[in-house]
């Protein structure tokens, strides 16, 4: 039966009560209203014929005279056509023969007027029990019906309380047990199935509920088998890789740990993963400071199998979709599960680096000897003593010396390269006025500055407190930066060293009036090795003299950078902490 059909049946029985109920108190009512209708209508006329009658004999004398006699005459009139009661009427045919008596004179009056009161009083006597009787009639009448409309009501009552109970779990509990079985795919249940007897729309939607239940499950099993296949795989692939990676969930707990993991913490017990980290840690050093300095950890060294390993630490979070169900809304964004620590063994790139700094090293050392041999054998030949030369030749020894110039220059650069990358920087910290690092800078240069007449002004503080730092490699960034400006800088024109204390520090900066540099470049000069493109007009450095110079100021504590802009030159600056 469709739900539709339930519906029109349901209230449609209820109509029925309903008008049942009406039907019946109607009836009763009108019985009721019946019988208080006869007694009113009946005998309460007869009592008031019957006492006008009486008026009238009171009020008139006998004989009676037609005024009177014609108003006794037509009351009398009025209660022969009013004879309800048994016995009535003989009584009201008495008073009629009585009442021809009234007019005749030679009749005793006195007597006929005693029998017409007598008569009279016996009809108001029979309609006064009449009264009664009907009044009893219509009090067992009400409490009849009284009773009856109460037993109707208590069966309506009945009746309409269990349609109101139960009817609507008919339509409820199909829809309770469809909201309930959803609740349960939410939560996973893909088992879950609705089962109802009626054949309605209910059944129609259990039926697609069921199909679409199995349908999930289906589709979460071969879902399953994919996804513990790929676990399977990555698990495979993690063991396989020679990098030690751990992962850690938010429980704090292992949820995998690779054989090169183990092997570098030390770890042999097969049954790691699923241990909560703060056990493991209680007996290892190395993965309590791994798991506890994970953001900021340095390349570490660890000794194993008799060999210095070298190990760079990575650790990215584990996000994964937040599919909680918070306030009945289904959350779609992104939550952290975990951590994944990744242990980089950087031991055959930190050999080779060292090879590598140690080749420079050596091959500049090596190189600087004969260069400076060189530098000297182009001296003595621009010396007079030794005989003349003439312009050609003189053209050429002076592109040998500033060939032999710059190659002097790199190889002093990849000197101090090599010191930088093995840390063995030297320096040497003393308090110095900032002025003497200006003037020890300008004496280096003035020669390449008078050459090209390249005016140098200065601009400072009229107070300048002193600075802790290593002079001599202070003053070798700066020479650095007046030496990249006289390269890119026009002939006669001006470069301006300003110094000037700023709260806890002192800032050196030097300004050129050159093309200036590309923002895209700017980011990366400071990088080794990086050389910013050129037109062919200026000869390119090695690229490692500003990172050198970054070096040089970072391990000092200060800070180094660049503002230049396209046709406006560039601002080469650095700051320096004051002395204490």
């Amino acid at each position: 039966m469709k739900v539709r059909t339930k519906l029109r049946l349901g209230f449609g029985f209820l109509f029925l009560v309903v008008l049942f109920f009406g039907a019946t108190a109607l009836f009763y009512i009108r019985d009721i209203s019946e019988n208080a209708k006869g007694i009113l209508k009946n005998n309460y006329e007869t009592l008031s014929f019957a006492r006008e009658m009486r008026t009238v004999l009171d009020e008139n004398d006998l004989p009676l005279k037609n005024p009177a006699l014609f108003d006794f005459n037509r009351w009398l009139t009025m209660q022969e056509h009013n004879i309800t009661e048994p016995g009535e009427r003989q009584l009201t045919e008495s008073l009629r023969k009585s009442a021809s008596d009234l007019k005749t004179p030679s009749v005793n009056q006195q007597q006929t007027e005693r029998k017409i009161r007598q008569t009279l009083r016996a009809i108001e006597q029979l309609n006064m029990q009449a009264i009664v009787r009907k009044n009893d009639n219509a009090r067992k009448s009400v409490s009849r019906a009284t009773l009856f409309l109460g037993l109707v009501g208590t069966f309506t009552f009945l009746v309409l309380f269990s349609f109101s109970v139960n009817f609507p779990g008919f339509i409820a509990n199909p829809l309770r047990a469809l909201l309930e079985g959803i609740r349960e795919i939410g939560q996973g249940n893909y088992n879950k199935r609705l089962h109802f007897e009626q054949n309605d729309e209910f059944a129609e939607v259990a039926g697609a509920f069921n199909q679409m239940a199995a349908r999930l499950n289906q589709w979460e099993s071969s879902n399953l088998a994919t996804v513990i296949s790929e676990k399977r795989r990555i698990e495979t692939i993690i063991d396989q890789m020679q990098d030690a990676i751990i992962g850690i969930d938010e429980k704090q707990e292992i949820l995998f740990m690779n054989d090169a993991a183990r092997k570098t913490l030390n770890i042999t017990d097969d049954k790691v993963v699923g241990q909560n980290t703060e056990t493991l840690t209680k007996s290892n050093d190395l993965l309590k400071t791994i798991l506890k300095n994970d953001s900021s950890i340095k390349p570490f060294k660890i000794v194993l199998d008799g060999r210095e390993l070298h190990f760079q630490m990575q650790s990215s979070d584990i996000i994964i979709p937040n599919l909680d169900d918070t306030k009945g809304a289904l959350q779609l964004a992104s939550r952290s599960a975990g951590k994944v620590y990744i242990l980089k063994n950087i031991t055959e790139f930190k050999e080779r680096d060292e090879a590598k700094t140690n080749f420079i090293a050596t091959i500049s050392h090596e190189l600087k000897t004969p260069i400076a041999s060189i530098k000297m054998s182009l001296k003595l030949l621009n010396d007079q003593r030794i005989g003349a030369i003439n312009a050609e030749q003189e053209q050429l020894v002076n592109h040998i010396k500033d060939d032999n110039d710059r190659l002097l220059k790199i190889t002093s650069e990849l000197l101090e390269l090599s010191q930088v990358e093995t840390g063995n920087i030297q320096l040497n910290f003393v308090p110095v006025n900032p002025m003497q690092v200006v003037d020890y800078a300008i004496t280096s240069i003035k020669f390449q500055a008078d050459q090209k007449q390249v005016q140098i002004d200065i601009l400072k503080d009229d107070v300048l407190p002193d600075v802790q730092v290593d002079i001599e490699k202070t003053a070798w960034v700066l020479v650095n930066f007046l030496s990249n400006a006289l390269r890119y800088s026009a002939e006669k024109s001006k470069i301006v060293i300003q110094v000037k204390a700023n709260k806890k520090q002192v800032e050196f900066s030097v300004k050129d009036t050159g093309k200036g540099i590309d923002e895209t470049y700017q980011k990366r000069l400071f990088d080794r090795y990086f050389q910013v493109p050129t037109d062919g007009q200026n000869k390119s450095g090695s690229g490692l003299g500003l990172a050198i110079s970054k070096d040089f100021i970072n391990a000092q504590g200060g800070q180094i950078g660049v503002e230049s802009e396209i046709g406006a030159g560039s601002r080469f600056y650095f700051t320096l902490p004051l002395a204490v």
